[in-house]
């Protein structure tokens, strides 16, 4: 069978193109005062960028999070004015924070690995003692990251961004305000479809005085979710959880000898995989949205993205 055709990379040269950005997934255009954002189907894991493309991915990332900004518009002015293509969506080039405001509301993922090596802190927060993998913290913690452009974020604590001036405290107090309010939603529409918000990141911008929510959210490649229905007994059992995420492709990974460390080659994933890896991320975006994957068409996806980027670029200047 052969795959459907899939976004890998793009070089598009849109009218009043000022710059591009090529990142681990997405490629940023700058055009006059807005951002055209193409969700591409390349797919990362251990901070690589893995040799096969997913089809379908930048769909299903693009339109769940245009789905949730669109669903948390009440509580923050995000960066969105339009969604042009199944793989783009276009919006204001704010500036943006350099601390990524990650929150968790579970002892999972990054802060479990911490908690298991004898912390009891994670970006100047405490953790209470006795607790297991994926339990639920008594409040969701803030842990922000800075943002790194090139190698890894890193774990920053409220002091130290205020102390560096990083952000300033009138702008850190709304961000963090923001973040809450916006993980409460998250958490409340991923009951809806019996599911756990476990832990996911928001990126922030401003354009003067006001604040933006940037970039994408609640998607699985910056949130975890859990499976709600079992989810006690497995931790009274101490089971793995069952999540709607990108874990799967790491654990292949793992299986095949890679996990980003010096030396070791990125495994090359077979046609079969790579399906099934597109069905996850499908089964993903309806389990998250309660709707129906509609699959674009793909025969000729640049050619597609081009002219209706240029089509709504050319609409904005009319």
């Amino acid at each position: 069978m052969a795959l459907p055709e899939s976004l890998q990379q793009t070089d598009f040269h849109f009218p009043n193109q000022t710059n591009v950005y090529h990142g681990k997934v997405r490629d940023v255009y700058f055009v006059d005062d807005k951002l055209v954002m193409v969700a591409t189907d390349r797919i990362s894991a251990f901070d690589h960028i893995l040799p096969r493309p997913i089809p379908y991915k930048g769909q299903v990332l693009n339109q769940i999070a245009a789905k949730f900004l669109e669903a948390t518009k009440d509580i923050v002015p995000n960066w969105v004015i339009a969604v042009p293509d199944p793989n783009v969506t276009a919006g204001i080039a704010c500036e943006p924070f350099k601390v990524e405001m990650v929150i968790r509301g579970y002892l999972s993922g990054h802060a479990w690995r911490e908690y298991k090596s004898g912390k009891r802190e994670i970006c100047g927060v405490k953790m209470p003692e006795g607790m297991k993998e994926n339990d639920k913290f008594p409040e969701p913690i803030i842990t922000p990251t800075t943002k790194a452009s090139v190698g890894h974020d890193e774990d920053i604590s409220k002091e130290e961004i205020l102390a560096k001036g990083i952000v300033s405290k009138d702008d850190y107090e709304k961000l963090e305000d923001y973040t809450r309010k916006l993980y409460q939603r998250g958490t409340e529409m991923a009951a809806d479809k019996g599911l756990i918000l476990v832990d996911t990141k928001y990126e922030f911008g401003k354009v003067g005085d006001t604040i933006y929510l940037m970039d994408e959210i609640h998607t699985p490649d910056s949130s975890r979710y859990f499976y709600a229905e079992g989810y006690e007994e497995r931790q009274r059992k101490g089971e793995k959880q069952k999540q709607l995420s990108k874990e799967f492709v790491r654990e292949w990974l793992i299986a095949n000898g890679f996990q980003g460390k010096e030396g070791q080659k990125i495994p090359e994933m077979p046609d079969e995989f790579v399906m099934q890896v597109s069905e996850r991320y499908i089964e993903l975006y309806e389990k998250i949205t309660g709707e129906k994957f509609v699959k674009a068409d793909t025969s000729n996806i640049l050619q597609r993205i081009e002219k209706n980027v240029v089509q709504f670029l050319n609409n904005q200047t009319a």
